[in-house]
Order: structure tokens, then sequence, then C-alpha cells
């Protein structure tokens, strides 16, 4: 249940009535579950592209997880505005693929 308290934590940027997040995972459990798998696999996809990227160009020594915890200390702000918008992106993907 929703309280004034929860409204005003949301994400400032709200369109939606909730942060991008939410309204990812609002989106997502309503959404054929065929549809959400099948865009998640296109993220996990994406993301083993970029690894494998990664380790082409530093080695496969290199921790990349390492580097993904300190760039993500270093560039928080950024970082959280990335995510924001790939959630808007997801949720977008899931919303266009719901008429098909």
């Amino acid at each position: 249940m929703s309280t004034f308290k929860d409204w005003f934590t949301e994400d400032e940027d709200d369109i939606f009535m909730g942060s991008p997040k939410s309204k990812f995972f609002d989106v997502s459990r309503e959404a054929s579950q065929d549809i959400v798998e099948e865009e998640w696999d296109k993220v996990i996809e994406k993301l083993a592209v970029l690894e494998m990227m990664v380790q082409r160009e530093k080695g496969t020594d290199f921790d990349i997880n390492k580097m993904v915890e300190e760039f993500k200390w270093d560039n928080e702000k950024e970082v959280n505005s990335m995510k924001k918008g790939l959630y808007v992106e997801f949720t977008g993907e899931i919303i266009c693929r719901l008429d098909s």
C-alpha cells in the first residue's frame, strides 16, 4: 500500500507516478512471461558481448567485476542516471511488444 512518504521519495524525474525501476517491474509483472523472458535474454546477450569486448581488450585474467565496482563508485551519479534510462528503454521494449 502506497503512502505519502512512498510517493514523496519516488524518483524526482517521475513522469509515470513511480520511478523508472518501479514502472519496469510493474510492466514486467503484467506482460506475457514469454515477452519478458525474451527481453531479458537480449539484456544478458548485450552484457555478454560487452564483457567479451572488455576481456579481448584487457585480457582474460582481467577482473571485470572489480573494474565495474570501481567505475560505479567513481561515477555513481552518471551510473544511476544511465540505469534510469535503461529501465525506461527496457520498459518501452516490453510495452511495444504487448500488441504483437
